[in-house]
C-alpha cells in the first residue's frame, strides 16, 4: 500500500469518525429538545384557537383530536392540514380548520377559521401573510378589529350576495386603497363555510345535532 493510500484511508476514517459523531450529536440534540418543541407548537396553538374558539365550550384536548384533512380546493389547501375538533361531554361543538385564502394582494393568506356545528362563525384569524405593511396588514387583530366582523356569520344569516366588500355590493368593510386583501379573505371564508356544511359530518365519528 502507497503512502498515499494509507493517508487516503487515514483521512476517509477520520471524516467518517467526525461524520458519525456529528450525526449521533445532532440526533441526541433532536431527542432532548423534540417535546420543548412539540410543547411550544401546543402551546402557539392553542393561544391563536382560543382567541376564536373559547375554552369554555369544549372539554376535550382539541390538539390532540385533531384530524388530518386531505388537501381540498375549497379551502384553498394543496397538501395535508389538520382540522381541531371540539367537544363538550362528548359531543361535536366545533371545529378548527386551517384555510388559505390564494389570492392576496402579495400572495397567499394564511387562516384559521373556528365554525360551530350549526355552521356559524365563531372567530378567523391570520396566521401568516406579506401584504402591504399599513395597508393590506390591517386583517391582523393586532392591528385591527376588521377581522372580527366575521364573528356570528354564517350562511343561513348571510346570503351568498353578501360575502363580498361594500365596494362590491357585499356587508364587509374595507380600507380605502386596500381592497384586494379583504376580497381574498371574505372569499376564502365563504368557501371554508360551504365546504363545511356538506363535510361537518364526516369531520366527527359521531352524529352532529346542529340545532342551537
Amino acid at each position: 500500500m502507497s503512502v498515499y493510500t494509507r493517508h487516503s484511508t487515514k483521512l476517509a476514517m477520520v471524516l467518517a469518525a467526525f461524520a458519525l459523531v456529528g450525526t449521533t450529536l445532532l440526533a441526541l440534540t433532536y431527542s432532548a429538545t423534540r417535546d420543548n418543541i412539540a410543547a411550544s407548537e401546543k402551546k402557539a396553538k392553542l393561544a391563536l384557537i382560543a382567541q376564536i374558539l373559547p375554552s369554555a365550550l369544549y372539554d376535550n384536548d382539541i390538539i390532540r383530536d385533531a384530524v388530518e384533512q386531505p388537501p381540498v380546493v375549497e379551502l384553498g389547501t394543496t397538501e395535508p392540514t389538520l382540522v381541531y375538533r371540539a367537544l363538550k361531554d362528548g359531543k361535536p361543538v366545533a371545529a378548527v380548520l386551517e384555510i388559505i385564502a390564494p389570492d392576496g394582494y402579495a400572495g397567499k393568506i394564511k387562516l384559521l377559521i373556528a365554525i360551530k356545528v350549526n355552521g356559524e362563525v365563531s372567530g378567523v384569524r391570520v396566521v401568516v401573510h406579506k401584504e402591504t405593511p399599513g395597508l393590506g396588514d390591517y386583517i391582523e387583530i393586532a392591528r385591527s378589529n376588521w377581522i372580527k366582523t366575521f364573528d356570528g356569520t354564517s350562511l343561513d344569516k348571510n346570503e351568498s350576495k353578501e360575502w363580498k366588500v361594500k365596494k362590491d355590493g357585499g356587508q364587509f368593510d374595507y380600507m380605502t386603497g386596500a381592497t384586494i386583501t379583504p376580497r381574498a379573505v371574505i372569499k376564502a371564508v365563504h368557501k371554508a363555510l360551504v365546504w363545511f356544511s356538506p363535510n361537518r359530518e364526516k369531520i366527527f365519528p359521531f352524529p352532529v345535532q346542529t340545532q342551537d
